[in-house]
């Protein structure tokens, strides 16, 4: 991203590509913003899926599925570390239909970036489903 953004504005920018890599099924786009060794923890069952070659697996069979999901995460809030290359986000996510675009599932997520070779990546997301 360029010199001149603002932390939180590169890492929104980040979100919002994430978010179409999600919807578009782009793999490749989703892997450039996963840190290597991301974790993610799943909403309803705390499912852990960690790496981020176990993550594009994961999303690998998502976009196979017939009736997939599509996935958005809404930042709500983004504190950057004055101490070190690193952020937090807060926010609220929801799944939604890729047919009809009914909302399937719904709540609250945390993510943690880092800045990591001039980017910032996503080293670890936490989800909470709320409906």
């Amino acid at each position: 991203m360029a010199q001149h953004l603002t932390p939180e504005l590169d890492i929104r920018m980040r979100r919002a590509a994430f978010n179409r890599a999600l919807a578009e099924g782009d793999l490749a786009a989703i892997g450039r913003i996963l840190a290597p060794d991301a974790v993610l923890v799943a909403g309803t069952d705390s499912a852990l899926i960690a790496g981020r070659k176990a993550q594009l697996l994961a999303w690998k069979r998502e976009f196979a599925m017939k009736d997939r999901s599509i996935y958005l995460r809404a930042p709500e809030t983004i504190a950057v570390s004055p101490v070190a290359p690193i952020a937090f986000e807060h926010g609220s996510w929801q799944g939604a239909s890729a047919q009809d675009g009914t909302v399937q599932a719904s709540g609250a997520y945390t993510a943690k970036w880092r800045r990591l070779g001039g980017e910032w990546v996503i080293e670890a997301e936490l989800y909470l489903t709320l409906a």
